[in-house]
């Protein structure tokens, strides 16, 4: 107890620096450093509040045991029970406190680029992909989540071969992230006159949006050369160095100028050239990432390599992750996947304090 208690200090000490931040005039007058001093108090927020809480709750506990000292036996009785209230209670706050300060993924607050593709199983898989999409939407706006469709290829008898949308809001990748993987439905299409159950399948990838922020440069990772222009210029351009180059040693990446007469616009065209090329390298990073991990989230599409299954018959979805089953398949199919989200958050958090613990 006595290390949690140090830990939410140091959070509440972080807490109060950042407060005072925020009433800087110097920050204040910087919008993004506001931004971002506020985002970061704004996540601290919830763990403080808790921790006042649960240090008012052993302020009650130890005010009631001393008055367990009392000679008054009705005063002793009054502690007695007091502590048998609030004893239950600081062990299942430790455990929300312990579940507060589990690292976050430093992904969990990004938007998301949702990709959904009609798997196996035909004309049926882009009906069913249809379905999903029409799932996830209901579910974006019950959360008051922007949402944009990128992209879309209809399927030859509804639904779509692939949709793409990109979701906006608080926490979106924190609650999407588990629903990508393949998506398994059982039921009778509506084109089987034999009444058979068909199985197919759907893909789904939540895929972060990377954030391009500006290029911090640090003049230690610079390296410097000037030198003699040549070409047309007459014999300024041969006299003087105003050609510059910039090497940035992390990365390798050379950019250079010598169409202005001066060293010091040449400087500035360069460096500008530079930035220009690291972004574009971090982009192409990025986005070789990003198809990466779309491979390795959505696997094959096969009906076999399953996160979920949806059997209509049964009005049945199972997540086999977790071994979650729940009987209302309608009621999901409207939006509400409240309540798997949250099975896996739990699941998630179980795992994350089993490795705390072990570690």
């Amino acid at each position: 107890m006595e290390q949690l208690l140090q830990q939410l200090e140091g959070f509440v000490h972080r807490y109060q620096d950042l407060e005072l931040q925020m009433s800087d005039p110097e920050v204040i007058s910087d919008p993004t450093r506001f931004t971002k001093i506020n985002k970061a108090y704004k996540s601290l927020e919830p763990v403080v509040l808790k921790y006042r809480e649960y240090a008012q709750l052993l302020g009650n506990l130890e005010t009631a045991r001393s008055l367990l000292k009392e000679s008054d036996p009705e005063m002793r009785e009054m502690a007695q029970g007091e502590i048998l209230e609030l004893e239950p209670r600081q062990i299942e706050m430790e455990e929300e406190i312990r579940v507060r300060l589990i690292p976050k993924d430093p992904e969990d607050e990004k938007d998301v680029i949702v990709e959904i593709r009609a798997g196996t199983g035909g004309d049926e898989a882009s009906i069913f992909a249809g379905d999903l999409f029409r799932m996830y939407t209901r579910y974006f706006d019950s959360q008051g989540w922007k949402q944009e469709v990128l992209s879309q290829n209809e399927g030859t008898s509804g639904g779509y071969k692939e949709i793409v949308i990109e979701v906006k809001g608080t926490d979106v990748y924190a609650q999407l992230k588990f629903e990508s993987g393949a998506h398994r439905v059982q039921r009778v299409p509506k084109t089987e006159s034999q009444g058979r159950i068909h199985t197919s399948a759907a893909t789904v990838a939540v895929i972060p949006v990377f954030e391009f922020e500006d290029v911090d440069i640090l003049k230690s990772d610079l390296k410097t050369d000037t030198f003699r222009a040549s070409g047309a210029g007459g014999q300024h351009v041969n006299k003087t160095e105003s050609g510059v180059r910039f090497t940035h040693l992390p990365t390798g990446i050379v950019a250079e100028s010598t169409e202005a007469r001066s060293q010091i616009k040449n400087r500035e065209i360069a460096m500008q050239r530079l930035i220009q090329k690291i972004q574009d390298t971090r982009r192409a990073e990025h986005d070789s990432a990003m198809a990466s991990q779309r491979k390795s989230l959505v696997g094959s599409g096969d009906r076999s390599d399953k996160i979920r299954t949806y059997n209509y018959p049964q009005n049945r979805v199972t997540d086999h992750r977790i071994n979650l089953t729940l009987y209302n398949l309608d009621q999901i199919m409207e939006g509400q996947i409240q309540d798997i989200i949250q099975a896996l958050q739990t699941a998630e958090n179980a795992s994350k304090l089993a490795e705390q613990a072990n570690g």
